[in-house]
């Protein structure tokens, strides 16, 4: 295995190692002693990372024998990114504990796919936009059928280069042969434009969603900016659900506020205090100690706050190790998604974050830290993604806003937008548990209700009793003024929670619209999804 393909932990815990050898050597003998135990114990954590790295690769080779009930990730690969893709998404949700099965698309038939419940598919495009040859023979045989794959729910990672005409264009025929089998989309197809790390980073948010939110590190070092936590204000006091909370954050010094409605903040979370105090504890170090961290100068207990720390099983490796050494060997943890709610005219970032919990009742990473444990004033490590797939219309045409919970973050951007463009013919659909306690921004929302900006609202909520309980009830309950809106022009945008809201607005448009027309409106940019 050259470094080349080695995870960056091992390369550096490989080369330091090598390095430590050459010092012991210059050393004397009374040094000799103490050094070679510090190297002794970094050597055994060293090998421990190496043996969970050879563990994964014996692990994804097993990923091919195994089908019943698992997720289907399939690669057309034509240069080996696509199939080097596939394989990091399936080690990842295989880590997650989801049972896997990873092939080629060469290897797929009609009858794996109609026992599949759930396939992810990693599709490059060559040439003028032709499958990989690895793929002719799937598309010869399947693509002209039309055997029924209803159960089945999808996501496609699309590769291409926009400097083609039919850009990603296998990816685009692969969805459109699978919505007419009438196959279920968990996300919208995601575009790669020549290894595009943003929309990478996308592919890696939906799989941490879709195995329940389990960490998955980041596949590139991340970079953020410095933005401060302003404000934080808690939403819903009193309501059955989770805390949620509207945070403002205020950008670096002197940083020019550049993005769209749509567009995503990436967040990379820390520990909290207690948690990493805990870790100090139990190593026996002191968290004040200068260490180096993501290319500055910072203390130990900062940098750990930002690092995955390794499973139980493996900590005792972690004992005896120099601070410096510890903090290169760890891995950064995984950012999370959250979609912006606020405009660059606004002079802040504005984010709506419901607490997540896991099962023993601890915090989850970036919502903890977001909601919970980060300090007023504190600095928020911060990155904004363009999200061109969800920026708004550019015409005037009429907007139906569908969405629940914190999804209202995204809508609500976009209503900011149409605002601003006195674009006044929108409708906002939004679903909660509770008038009396979840209604976020209800006074912001009044105030354009009564200047025309909504032409329109309806609401869902579930725990009051009485119709409609969800919001693709309430869609049901106005087919036909969505027909009529969709027949007049109207876009319809989607934002907010993967699991249930986004598949039952699916299948509530498809019975107002038709199957055909909804693919239509997808085909013509105008039924468009941030769903987490």
């Amino acid at each position: 295995m050259s470094a080349g393909t080695m995870p960056s932990a091992v390369v550096a815990a490989s080369w330091l190692v090598v390095a430590g050898g050459v010092a012991l050597s210059v050393l004397g003998p009374s040094r000799m002693a103490m050094a070679g135990g510090v190297l002794a114990a970094y050597a055994g954590f060293c090998a421990a990372v190496v043996a969970r790295h050879r563990q994964r690769r014996a692990s994804a080779k097993a990923l091919a024998g195994t089908e019943d009930g698992a997720t289907l990730v399939a690669y057309a690969s034509q240069t080996g990114f696509a199939e080097q893709l596939a394989l990091q998404t399936a080690t990842a949700l295989q880590g997650a504990g989801m049972p896997v099965q990873l092939l080629s698309l060469a290897e797929v038939d009609g009858r794996r796919l109609r026992a599949c419940r759930q396939a992810l598919f990693v599709v490059s495009t060559t040439g003028e936009g032709d499958a990989p040859d690895s793929a002719s023979g799937f598309a010869r045989r399947l693509l002209a059928g039309a055997d029924g794959l209803h159960p089945l729910r999808y996501g496609i990672l699309a590769l291409g280069d926009s400097s083609y005409a039919r850009f990603c264009a296998f990816g685009h025929a692969l969805e459109g042969w699978l919505r007419r089998q009438r196959a279920q989309p968990l996300f919208d197809l995601i575009e790669v434009d020549n290894g595009d790390p943003g929309a990478l980073r996308h592919w890696q948010n939906h799989l941490s969603a879709l195995s329940g939110g389990v960490e998955i590190a980041d596949w590139e070092r991340p970079r953020y900016d410095s933005w401060q936590l302003a404000q934080r204000r808690h939403l819903n006091p009193g309501s059955q659900g989770a805390p949620a909370f509207h945070l403002v954050l205020a950008p670096p010094g002197g940083a020019a506020l550049d993005w769209q409605a749509g567009d995503i903040a990436e967040v990379g979370p820390c520990h909290a205090p207690a948690e990493v105090g805990r870790l100090l504890a139990r190593l026996g170090l002191d968290g004040a100690i200068p260490v180096r961290c993501d290319g500055g100068g910072t203390t130990l207990a900062a940098a750990l706050a930002t690092r995955m720390p390794l499973p139980e099983p493996h900590f005792a490796a972690m004992q005896g190790l120099a601070p410096q050494q510890l903090v290169d060997a760890l891995a950064p943890l995984p950012h999370r998604e959250y979609s912006i709610a606020s405009l660059p005219q606004d002079g802040q970032l504005e984010l709506l974050v419901r607490q997540t919990r896991h099962d023993d009742g601890r915090l989850g990473l970036a919502s903890g830290w977001l909601t919970a444990h980060a300090a007023l004033g504190s600095r928020i490590a911060l990155r904004i993604r363009t999200n061109r797939a969800f920026h708004p219309p550019a015409d005037d045409r009429p907007l139906i806003l569908v969405g629940n919970g914190t999804g209202l973050a995204g809508l609500r951007a976009q209503l900011k937008a149409r605002a601003a463009a006195a674009r006044r013919r929108n409708w906002l659909l939004f679903g909660e548990r509770s008038a009396q306690h979840d209604a976020f921004f209800a006074e912001e929302l009044a105030g354009w209700r009564a200047d025309g900006t909504l032409a329109r609202v309806d609401h869902a909520w579930s725990r009051d009793g009485g119709a409609p309980r969800y919001v693709q009830d309430a869609l049901r309950l106005q087919a036909q003024a969505v027909r009529q809106w969709v027949a007049d022009g109207a876009a319809i945008y989607v934002c907010g929670s993967l699991q249930g809201m986004a598949g039952g607005v699916h299948d509530a448009l498809a019975e107002i619209l038709g199957e055909d027309a909804l693919g239509r409106l997808t085909d013509d940019g105008r039924y468009r999804r941030d769903v987490y």
